[in-house]
């Protein structure tokens, strides 16, 4: 118990640390549309390399892109995967520019094994971020000037426990069950220059939560002593989210920012409906030569195009993503520091699930990351540190292009949980 109360004291530090840095949330004018910007990150190793996860298993972190990947997990060992993110991101909409910067931690998660052939993780990860504030002054004859702001922020998170189990040598399937859950705000406020007219502001709230659930399986084999082929490949059903609408309509005099009293005129916080998040399916491969070359690739489908909330569609498609990653370790059994060390490199692209005047908003990285190993645990516990920069969005047709950094620590912990005596 002493490494998991050394683990989760580290986050709470971590996660303290970073939220001091930057108090600001998301700022993506783009996140408005279906359920806010889709997570596409994995574990903060694999974000090193673009990303790729579907076939890539490791006993010293925890993969929960493919829940297939559990089965290699060590049969005594425990592992503590935990991340948090620094971003900063520039706006430009023609010759406006928007500078924005926030932390948070990105995810916690724990693997275990459970008996010889089969193996657990339980993890918190995020699933979609909904955050923007528009502002916009118009003026209208006999009226004057009118202030048009809209606010939102929330977003969906996914509690998930996930199972694989070895089938056969070098072939493992697993599940992943995840309860989904969050509340999106949106706040619109209509204020008036003059003294003769009632601002509005409209408070409309959406609690959802639903099940979700992602199976995955993998083959790794040998084609020669020291060269392996990975296999992996991933299916997220289709999601029927329960949603629960709370609107709260308003009429009040004076500036917003300091009223405080507020004339009620609609009060409803009944309304139900679903969402529907699309099915996706994903596939990869990966190489790996002994343990200091590793490479691997990925494609990604999401339905998006079937996405429904409150039965209405958004302006929504579906996308593929791909992505391309390699690790070089100098020499993994070397007494030396250096040479342990991991090296990573990777790149993506996704075509983007918004289609928004005749334009895809489409994204694309680079992605740089390096592990540390941690020799006061023990060989297999490391800090790993990555370094992302994408573009998502164009220019084209008055649309706004987004230029984004995104620096994250993370923390891997691999240590003995269970190992029977023996007496001689």
């Amino acid at each position: 118990m002493t490494y998991l109360k050394k683990f989760f004291l580290l986050l709470i530090i971590l996660c303290g640390l970073f939220s001091s840095y930057a108090q600001n949330e998301i700022s993506n004018p783009y996140s408005g549309f279906g359920i806010g910007i889709i997570n596409k990150y994995s574990n903060a190793i694999l974000d090193g390399m673009g990303g790729v996860s579907y076939a890539m298993q490791n006993p010293y972190y925890i993969n929960f892109r493919n829940p297939a990947s559990y089965a290699a997990f060590d049969s005594l060992s425990f592992v503590g995967d935990a991340a948090a993110s620094i971003y900063s991101s520039t706006l430009a909409e023609g010759s406006l520019i928007q500078k924005n910067s926030f932390a948070r931690a990105s995810y916690i998660a724990i693997g275990l094994p459970v008996t010889r052939h089969w193996r657990t993780s339980v993890g918190l990860v995020p699933f979609s971020t909904v955050g923007y504030n528009i502002e916009n002054t118009r003026l209208i004859e006999n009226v004057g000037n009118v202030t048009y702001n809209y606010s939102a922020k929330g977003g969906l998170n996914q509690l998930y426990w996930g199972n694989a189990f070895k089938i056969c040598k070098g072939f493992s399937i697993g599940l992943n069950a995840s309860y989904m859950f969050g509340t999106i705000y949106n706040i619109q406020n209509t204020s008036f220059d003059g003294t003769n007219f009632y601002n509005s502001l409209i408070n409309d709230s959406y609690h959802l939560d639903g099940i979700h659930m992602t199976g995955g399986l993998q083959y790794v084999f040998r084609v020669k002593e020291n060269h392996k082929i990975g296999l992996g490949a991933v299916y997220g059903n289709t999601v029927h989210i329960w949603a629960k609408e709370k609107l709260i309509i308003n009429y009040y005099q004076g500036t917003y920012s300091t009223v405080t009293t507020y004339d009620t005129m609609y009060y409803n916080d009944n309304v139900r409906s679903s969402l529907n998040i699309p099915q996706s399916v994903g596939g990869g491969v990966s190489y790996s030569y002994k343990d200091k070359l590793l490479v691997a690739a990925d494609v990604t489908w999401n339905n998006w195009k079937n996405y429904k909330f409150f039965d209405h569609t958004d302006s929504l498609k579906n996308s593929i993503t791909a992505s391309l990653g390699a690790q070089f370790t100098p020499d993994p059994l070397s007494n030396k520091f250096f040479k342990k060390m991991n090296f990573r490199i990777g790149a993506k692209y996704s075509t983007g699930e918004l289609l928004l005047r005749s334009k895809p908003i489409d994204e694309f990285g680079v992605s740089l990351g390096v592990g540390i190993p941690l020799n006061s645990f023990n060989t297999h516990s490391s800090i790993n540190l990555t370094f992302e920069y994408g573009k998502l969005g164009t220019l084209i047709n008055n649309l706004v292009r987004q230029n984004y950094f995104r620096f994250t620590v993370n923390f891997i912990l691999q240590e003995k949980w269970y190992q029977r005596m023996k007496i001689e």
